[in-house]
């Protein structure tokens, strides 16, 4: 098991109703979506990290960690958004020119880029607070209810259990490869990654057709069904919710909707 997954069935919200931190979730990553204002962004991720370590429980370091790896690709995502290239000269704070091209930083574009950094952290921290604290069998009970189709609710639960498929079949075939000094060198790595890959493939679909046979064998019609947990709505939750939401859209709207974008 992951340890998101293992989180997000041993947090302290666990208890709490799955739309709730459906919806506190979703709605928080639309506004942070909408509003382009920095200030919006950062509050989003101070909040959604404090829920995350205060609330949920969970451990602060893991939850670095997993900002930190889309982090890296943002950093590298943002830093073509920062640099401007153009034949016209343009107010840089730093740069250079090379054959009559100006390439540098702007003002304008070094603001940009910290704008689409922080707001993608913010939509990052909201995913991960759904995912830290509910499992995904009671978020697609919750997409269920919204009465999101069948199919695509079914294909998500399926590539979620694939997830787990792929990661067990792929550590024993590399076990199984590296106590064979199939990674002893450089050129022996390649010829083995190629191989797992090759072997991965063809042991994922055998998985594929068993887990097809065994739903037929279980009288499988097209929709699979899972146990619902009894779960009561908190009117405390819902206000705390509501009116958070509310003071964003407040903030959103005194500092601009868009305005940055």
């Amino acid at each position: 098991m992951l340890r998101i997954d293992q989180f997000a069935y041993e947090n302290r919200l666990r208890s709490v109703h799955p739309a709730e931190k459906f919806s506190y979730a979703v709605l928080t990553l639309t506004i942070c979506l909408v509003a382009s204002r920095p200030l919006i962004s950062l509050a989003i991720i101070l909040v959604m990290g404090g829920s995350i370590v205060l609330q949920a429980g969970i451990p602060p370091k893991f939850y670095i960690k997993l900002m930190l790896v889309p982090m890296v690709f943002l950093l590298v995502g943002v830093l073509t958004v920062a640099l401007q290239v153009s034949r016209v000269s343009l107010p840089l704070l730093w740069g250079l020119t090379v054959w009559n091209l100006n390439a540098g930083v702007t003002a304008a574009s070094l603001g940009l880029a910290a704008n689409l950094f922080l707001k993608s952290l913010g939509a990052v921290s909201c995913l991960y607070f759904l995912a830290l604290t509910t499992p995904v069998l009671e978020i697609i009970w919750v997409m269920k209810k919204a009465k999101v189709p069948t199919l695509f609710l079914e294909l998500m639960l399926l590539v979620y259990r694939f997830i787990f498929v792929l990661m067990e079949t792929a550590s024993k075939i590399y076990i199984s490869q590296a106590s064979r000094h199939g990674y002893a060198s450089l050129k022996a790595s390649y010829s083995s990654i190629a191989w797992l890959a090759a072997n991965l493939f063809a042991k994922s679909y055998c998985h594929a057709r068993q887990l097809f046979a065994a739903l037929l064998a279980r009288c499988y019609q097209e929709e699979l069904k899972v146990l619902e947990m009894p779960y009561s709505l908190s009117r405390k939750n819902i206000a705390m919710v509501a009116l958070f939401e509310l003071a964003l859209l407040v903030l959103a709207w005194r500092t601009g909707v868009g305005a940055a974008a």
